[in-house]
């Protein structure tokens, strides 16, 4: 990527080996943040541990570079606290499906409104090239001693399976597609999934540019239709969308699955604490001088649908 400080983009060196894929998607990230006009200090990037998690330094918003696999719980935090925020999650395909699987899964379960960006290249690339939740079986990369013993996770099927209500997939070298496809997870309202598949040019020698090239498909050149409009359509468009996801011989790219009927995990926190979020400790304050202000009033104006009244 070309050194070019600007409003999204802050002014450190990026030192990812050359040719590797996330630089389509650090660029793709930028233009759609630029796009979407989106104001640097309403935006909050979480990453957790191995190469993708540096882009939080090279984009200028908010960002918390969290431990290994923990990226997920970080932003759920900060939305909770700063539901005004746009949180974005970017982690690799070992940090978010391997140690991470349990926060993914469960994040999916909330629909909090958040846009997980996966940088799937199917290995460890930060620790040399091992293998990744991705990575088929029997696939053997120039790292692995022998071919990989273990399945693949698919993570377009687990993330429907687990309650994601947008998920798609795109390509790191097609900069305009995944721009694209980030804006919409982003203006998503619920929990929006997108898995970048890149090629890691130094220890991942199957699944190369030139492999993708040969393979990838459009969902939307063939009129995939990814939106449920009714909830009586839930399932026949969750399932179809996974079976799709399996397509191996050709790889298709774009929005498999897309759900706006279901509630956010914030509108169903309203409605069971009715102050929410107006009322919360990452826009109110808590004390003054020294002395807590959270008396007896604010307690009951809180909690009063919880309060049992003993005289």
């Amino acid at each position: 990527m070309e050194h070019n400080p600007g409003k999204y983009r802050t002014d450190l060196w990026i030192d990812w080996c050359p040719g590797c894929g996330n630089f389509g998607i650090l660029a793709s990230e930028i233009k759609a943040l630029e796009e979407l006009n989106l104001e640097p200090s309403k935006i909050a990037i979480v990453s957790g541990i191995g190469c993708s998690a540096k882009i939080i330094h090279y984009i200028n918003a908010n960002g918390v570079h969290s431990l290994h696999g923990r990226a997920i719980p970080f932003a759920i935090g900060i939305k909770l606290v700063r539901p005004d925020l746009t949180v974005i999650v970017n982690g690799g395909d070992g940090d978010l499906l391997g140690i991470g699987a349990g926060h993914f899964v469960a994040l999916g379960r909330r629909n909090l409104q958040m846009t997980i960006i996966l940088h799937d290249n199917r290995v460890y690339g930060l620790t040399k090239g091992q293998a990744a939740p991705t990575l088929p079986l029997g696939v053997k990369t120039k790292a692995l001693a022998i071919p990989n013993i273990y399945t693949d996770i698919n993570p377009i099927a687990l993330a429907i399976s687990s309650g994601y209500t947008f998920v798609a997939r795109a390509y790191a070298f097609d900069s305009e597609h995944l721009k694209e496809i980030i804006k919409k997870a982003i203006m998503h309202r619920g929990v929006s999934l997108v898995d970048v598949l890149q090629p890691c040019v130094t220890f991942n020698d199957i699944h190369t540019a030139d492999y993708f090239k040969k393979k990838i498909y459009k969902l939307e050149d063939e009129g995939w239709d990814p939106v449920v409009r009714d909830p009586k359509d839930i399932e026949e468009k969750a399932l179809n969308a996974i079976r799709k996801s399996f397509e191996e011989e050709k790889i298709p790219v774009g929005i498999f699955y897309e759900n706006s009927l279901l509630p956010t995990y914030e509108e169903r926190l309203k409605n069971v604490i009715k102050s929410y979020p107006s009322i919360s400790p990452g826009t109110t304050k808590i004390e003054v001088n020294g002395k807590s202000i959270f008396d007896r009033k604010l307690f009951e104006s809180v909690f009063s649908d919880f309060i049992i009244d003993t005289e």
